[in-house]
């Protein structure tokens, strides 16, 4: 915990916004995605799946096959608390939906799947999109298969495995966005990055949740932001988004959200 309010004191002092930007592209990502204040129609549909997540007082077992949670330490949990502490917040749901809207990403590939929170605002954002969302604990992956299909999202193939094994059965395909929300391990989560370096094409996005984790988490973005196939980084504090456009001079943002 103080290690993310030390890193996030940092982040205040050296972040900015639009008017901080010199990069049409990143002006453009931050005023008509980032900021943008349209109060779209989907978003009441984000807050009704979380609220109904928080109305589920049912226990379940969770196998934490990653860092964990900071916030709840025993493995049997209620789905209301999960929902309150550990799942995507709405803020971010919105903002995921937000950047899947604006890029029009039309094949989406999820590390840890959780309850289905950020799923679900991710196929929201492009119904056609093809999402497929990987998660290493057996019963939240059937409490998100139910609870999708409850909300009538059809297009999402949730697969339950470690995320090393699930991966090579995906070696051969593309991916337009790749959010990395379930390992919060260093080790893991460069090896998950160079895997699917293999998948992507030059206007792919890699989204990294919880870049301030740990030492070791921001340990691990730093040696992501170097790699030679990356031209262009932003961080929001919690999140840390990779771009490969070979068209974009190699360059760092830190951007307040």
């Amino acid at each position: 915990m103080w290690y993310q309010i030390s890193q996030y004191i940092k982040f205040i002092f050296k972040s900015t916004n639009q008017h901080g930007v010199h990069s049409p592209f990143v002006y453009d990502l931050i005023t008509k995605c980032f900021y943008n204040k349209t109060s779209f129609e989907a978003y009441k549909n984000i807050s009704e799946y979380r609220k109904d997540l928080i109305n589920n007082h049912s226990k379940i077992e969770v196998t934490d096959l990653g860092a964990g949670s900071n916030k709840i330490k025993t493995n049997t949990r209620t789905i209301s608390e999960m929902a309150k502490h550990a799942g995507t917040t709405q803020v971010r749901a919105k903002l995921l939906f937000r950047l899947v809207n604006y890029f029009k990403f039309n094949t989406i590939l999820e590390l840890g799947t959780s309850l289905g929170i950020a799923t679900h605002a991710m196929q929201l954002a492009n119904p056609k999109a093809r999402v497929i969302t990987i998660e290493g604990c057996r019963n939240l992956s059937e409490l998100a298969k139910t609870q999708l299909l409850k909300h009538r999202l059809l297009n999402i193939q949730v697969i339950h495995n470690d995320f090393e094994k699930a991966l090579k059965g995906l070696n051969n395909q593309t991916f337009d966005l790749v959010f990395f929300d379930g390992n919060h391990h260093k080790k893991a989560t460069l090896m998950y990055f160079e895997t699917l370096l293999q998948g992507i094409h030059n206007d792919s996005v890699f989204i990294f949740d919880d870049i301030y984790w740990s030492k070791s988490m921001t340990e691990a973005w730093e040696t992501i932001k170097q790699h030679p196939r990356v031209t262009m980084t932003i961080d929001t504090f919690f999140w840390g988004m990779v771009f490969f456009r070979r068209e974009q001079h190699k360059q760092h943002f830190t951007i307040r959200v």
